[in-house]
């Protein structure tokens, strides 16, 4: 099976998104540091808190790469199956069957990058097909769509001729 990738744009939309996180996490630390309520000389949190900044740096720098080269999904006419991760790899498979509802996603910064999340909706929780670019996007959700209701139809067809 071969899985599909994302664009060039999801991997500039992850590291901004990195960043922003990892500048929010590196501020808080500053805020801890300068209002430590504990004395001044406390070794041990300057060595902790230096180590985070590392790690943080470490994390901004490192994990989209890895993220983004990692990232794949497939869609047939039986499933979806998306592959994702970092340190975790973590792989969903959804029949088609179980499919609900469809949504697509744009928070600020993939709206920059052109990018959307198509978010399926199951009886068992939420999958997502992360930072697509918009057209694929919809057209994922349109083409999803139209499987859903299919189903459903063919749902309604078998349990109106049990009836019978």
């Amino acid at each position: 099976m071969k899985y599909e990738r994302l664009s060039k744009r999801a991997l500039g939309c992850m590291y901004v998104s990195t960043v922003i996180l990892s500048v929010i996490l590196l501020a808080a630390i500053i805020c801890v540091n300068a209002f430590w309520l504990s004395p001044k000389d406390i070794r041990i949190g300057e060595i902790i808190s230096l180590v985070l900044v590392v790690l943080i740096i470490l994390n901004c720098v490192i994990s989209p790469y890895f993220r983004y080269r990692r990232y794949g999904y497939h869609i047939d006419e039986e499933c979806i199956d998306t592959v994702e991760g970092y340190l975790f790899i973590e792989r969903n498979i959804v029949p088609m069957e179980r499919l609900h509802k469809l949504q697509v996603e744009r928070g600020p910064v993939a709206r920059a990058f052109g990018v959307a999340n198509v978010v399926v909706t199951t009886a068992g929780g939420d999958v997502e097909i992360n930072l697509l670019e918009d057209e694929k996007a919809e057209q994922i959700a349109e083409n999803l769509q139209k499987r859903i209701n299919q189903i459903a139809a063919e749902e309604k067809h078998g349990n109106d001729r049990n009836e019978i």
